[in-house]
């Protein structure tokens, strides 16, 4: 029994379908979810699932709409959209006529056209209503099916393969679908991730012309990935589409697909047989989940909102730090010279530290840092408790003698510890909230803390924990002098500098929702009790 919108097709008129090449084009052609369910009905093993129904509407309804789809492993999106619309796009109403099909590398695309002939060569019915076809393949090692009785091409070719200027006769390609063009090993450096996305929108979206639909189906690998740059430029507005995403487990805690898995037990079942928790939430829940050895999550972040910045007259307002890590090549491959810049408010305990979206990750000779560090300084670091923080290692120590010879103050610190590790070092501030980056304006540094390790560089990331050890050295000491002082007994409220604090997060609505109920979980009565003995 075939379903359309849950009414099903008379048996009548399926024999009927079956035995008569007119009344199926007639039927099949204005519907890609007849078509499937009666040329595929081989695939459909189950009950169709809504989501299933609500891509197969999306691909039939909207021929000329970008369509981005992200759903759970098995969930069929490979076999509804890469295998069957391909040849309803060009058997059916919307007459394609170049369909070029991508795959991340040559072996898949080999295994999707042969998917394509099987079911062209061994499903007599479909043979019939197509027509005959010959392969052909390409110099660039691309393989293709021809149509002869509609003129129409399906080409499958790997990401590795230009197609510039590609046609097929006086066609240009009128439908794209990029199936699972990125994994995790690729989504891993930023130079992998603009690689993919470079190749979409400088290679393959040119080659189309007005009227060319983009459909890309895959997993959700990393917060910069392909499909998530895609989801967020539709949500911005930037990209004409529709993003459609499906776990396998809903929001409201049930089956996706209940046809297959009927109940949570029978979902748990499959989790024990995948047996690997990482694949399970990557694939099946579509989290995005690191690797292990990850130093900086971010979902430890903690975001203020850039234009609401406390102000340097508030009470509790201390100094401005900038971090910076040297480099001196220009080589492309080269590590930049990077700057970080932050706010800091109260001490101790009460410390908080607000990055400033003002970074800086060029590659500059030594008398452009020279000159950098001077305009620097004289812009943002205008306060008398305002620091330059320079690491120094092999020719950086002559830049603080050169800076203090021109009359501008730096502090050369030798760093300790390896690299990773003083990143590591920052991680329990961040979470607690004691660290805090702007809405918009760190984009870059939060990329390299997060994918340190494998990101090809880290020198924002350096330049970060640099200054922020600095800053723990400078801020934190003040609890031994207190002791020292005032003695093991209670401060008043009136002398503890923990009140400018409360006032910076309080008086001004500066922090994003997230951010205030991390920092209310940690701001305890008790931890306050404790703060003023």
């Amino acid at each position: 029994m075939i379903m359309k919108n849950n009414n099903p097709i008379t048996e009548e008129l399926f024999e009927s379908m079956k035995k008569d090449r007119v009344v199926r084009q007639q039927i099949m052609g204005g519907s890609f979810n007849y078509f499937f369910h009666f040329y595929f009905a081989h695939y459909v093993q189950f009950p169709t699932a809504n989501f299933q129904r609500d891509l197969i509407g999306k691909l039939e309804n909207e021929p000329d709409e970008n369509l981005f789809v992200v759903a759970f492993r098995g969930s069929g999106k490979s076999t509804i959209v890469t295998t069957a619309f391909p040849i309803w796009s060009i058997l059916g109403q919307q007459q394609k006529k170049f369909v070029i099909i991508f795959c991340q590398t040559r072996v898949q695309a080999k295994q999707h056209m042969m998917n394509i002939r099987n079911e062209l060569e061994n499903n007599q019915l479909l043979k019939n209503d197509l027509g005959p076809f010959s392969e052909e393949s390409d110099e660039w090692g691309s393989h293709s099916i021809v149509f002869s009785n509609t003129k129409a091409r399906i080409t499958v070719a790997s990401s590795e393969q230009s197609i510039r200027g590609l046609r097929h006769h006086q066609h240009r390609p009128d439908l794209f679908i990029c199936d699972d063009v990125e994994d995790v090993a690729s989504t891993k450096t930023r130079e992998g991730r603009n690689k993919t996305y470079q190749w979409l929108t400088g290679d393959v979206i040119p080659a189309g012309d007005q009227s060319t639909r983009l459909i890309v189906i895959g997993n959700l690998l990393h917060e910069d990935s392909l499909l998530m740059r895609l989801r967020d430029r539709v949500m911005k507005q930037e990209l004409d589409g529709t993003f459609m995403s499906c776990a396998l487990v809903t929001k409201d805690n049930k089956s996706a697909w209940p046809g297959k898995f009927p109940t949570l037990t029978s979902i748990e079942k499959e989790r024990k047989k995948i047996g690997d928790e990482i694949a399970w939430q990557r694939e099946y829940l579509l989290n995005i989940i690191p690797d292990d050895d990850q130093v900086i999550h971010p979902e430890w972040l903690c975001y203020y909102y850039a234009d609401k910045i406390p102000p340097e007259s508030s009470k509790a307002y201390r100094a401005t730090y900038t971090g910076v890590d040297l480099a001196i090549s220009q080589k492309d491959t080269a590590d930049c010279t990077a700057m970080v810049t932050a706010r800091i408010f109260g001490r101790n305990e009460a410390l908080r530290i607000f990055c400033e979206p003002h970074l800086v990750n060029k590659r500059l000779t030594f008398p452009q840092q020279v000159e950098l560090m001077k305009h620097h300084s004289s812009t943002h670091l205008t306060g008398r408790n305002d620091e330059l923080i320079v690491e120094s290692v092999a020719y950086q120590d002559a830049l603080p003698q050169m800076l203090d010879s021109q009359g501008v103050k730096a502090i050369s610190v030798k760093p300790k510890n390896d690299k990773r590790t003083r990143l590591a070092l920052t991680s329990s501030m961040i979470q607690k909230g004691t660290i805090l980056f702007p809405d918009k304006g760190c984009e870059r540094l939060i990329e390299q803390m997060v994918g340190f390790g494998v990101e090809k560089h880290d020198d924002l990331a350096d330049a970060f924990s640099l200054l922020i050890h600095k800053i723990v050295e400078e801020f934190t000491r003040e609890s031994t002098f207190l002791i020292a002082f005032f003695g093991s007994g209670p401060i008043e409220d009136s002398t503890c500098w923990y009140h400018d604090y409360r006032d910076v997060l309080q008086d001004v609505d500066c922090l994003t929702p997230a951010a205030k109920e991390r920092i209310q979980t940690v701001d305890t009565p008790e931890s306050r009790r404790r703060r003023r003995h």
